[in-house]
């Protein structure tokens, strides 16, 4: 007898850059002049680099991908760097382009990131101009069309959502994918988190949240009756805040399922609403190069194997047996992202990890 293994499908609505990043011994004070080591231009944004990963985590090998990944975004048309760069990038990597509007509006530009990476401990500071992040992401009658579309591949049974498109869109999709029957599972990753946050009201009934030690902090503002800003740890000798009490809150208030806060080099904390928690500690690399795509790379491989999960049709409890393996996953891909240079070009094959 033969057995069909699922296989996961997946649609990322996000952003997509052009990355321009300088290499520096160190970043330059204010009216100071440094001579810096190198510029180079990469693919980047954060929904293009979840989708990176989310496609780079389904080869089980060079020549065979075990799913499917559509991007779902917006570029300026005949910008050279998309069709030499971004868009080749993505295709390699095994993610479907045709979600991708090309915008003709002579103001239109597509999104780019300016990045000063620090040599000695790869520490980067990035400045963003949303150009069509922002300009082409708010036609929502578009974006479900592009999600539920099953002409070119079948309904994903996840939708990732980042914080880089405009804030109402991210709402719509929040409250449109918690809410209906039948429609894909969310896994959302708040960063950068809004200025205005997110309603209780959008978040509730969320598949997966997944957080760093700041945006943890920003988003448990969204919970009534509880206000803290800064990273958890500091909450913690501040004022005995832990990660367990902080995703309890979400899990009671929001109902999320499962709750990720990523921290670092120190590892991931991990809880679910059925009552499975723990941590898994960080890797431990040679020497960490570039840390720009890490966190997008943890949130793309949890997203795949997550959707790998759905595909079963297994109750969302049952996720329990497997999160830590999944973390685990996640963990040590970002691990292996962290070792080398760029944003998409740093995220890791699946076979790579073996």
């Amino acid at each position: 007898m033969s057995f069909v293994i699922p296989q996961p499908h997946l649609a990322i609505i996000g952003s997509l850059n052009i990355d321009f990043v300088t290499t520096t011994p160190r970043c330059a004070q204010a009216g100071e002049t440094l001579t810096a080591t190198s510029l180079t231009i990469t693919a980047g944004g954060k929904g293009g680099n979840q989708a990176v990963a989310a496609g780079r985590a389904s080869f089980s090998s060079p020549d065979k991908q075990d799913g499917s990944v559509r991007m779902i975004g917006a570029v300026k048309a005949n910008d050279p760097n998309y069709k030499t760069l971004l868009e080749p990038t993505l295709q390699t990597s095994g993610v479907c382009t045709n979600g991708i509007a090309l915008l003709s509006d002579a103001n239109a530009q597509t999104g780019s990131a300016t990045i000063i990476v620090e040599e000695n401990s790869g520490e980067n500071r990035i400045l963003v101009v949303p150009g069509a992040n922002h300009s082409g992401m708010t036609d929502v009658d578009r974006i479900h069309w592009e999600v539920i579309d099953q002409t070119t591949m079948p309904l994903p049974q996840v939708v990732v959502l980042q914080g880089e498109i405009p804030r109402a869109t991210t709402l719509w999709a929040l409250e449109c994918f918690n809410r209906a029957e039948g429609l894909p599972h969310v896994v959302f990753n708040p960063a950068p988190v809004y200025p205005e946050g997110i309603p209780l009201e959008a978040l509730l009934g969320t598949s997966v949240l997944i957080m760093n030690e700041t945006e943890a902090g920003q988003m448990s503002q969204t919970i009534a009756g509880f206000s803290f800003s800064g990273p958890v740890q500091e909450a913690v000798d501040l004022d005995g805040l832990r990660p367990e009490e902080l995703s309890s809150r979400f899990h009671m208030l929001a109902r999320v399922q499962v709750v990720l806060i990523t921290l670092g080099a120190k590892g991931v904390y991990f809880s679910t609403r059925s009552g499975r928690s723990g941590y898994v500690n960080g890797v431990k690399v040679a020497q960490v190069v570039d840390t720009t795509a890490a966190g997008d790379t943890f949130v793309g491989y949890f997203s795949s194997d997550f959707a790998r999960f759905v595909a079963t049709g297994a109750k969302l409890d049952m996720f329990d047996d497997v999160i830590e393996m999944v973390v685990e996953k996640a963990n040590a891909a970002a691990a292996m992202c962290v070792q080398r240079e760029g944003a998409m070009q740093s995220i890791p094959f699946a076979y790579e990890l073996q």
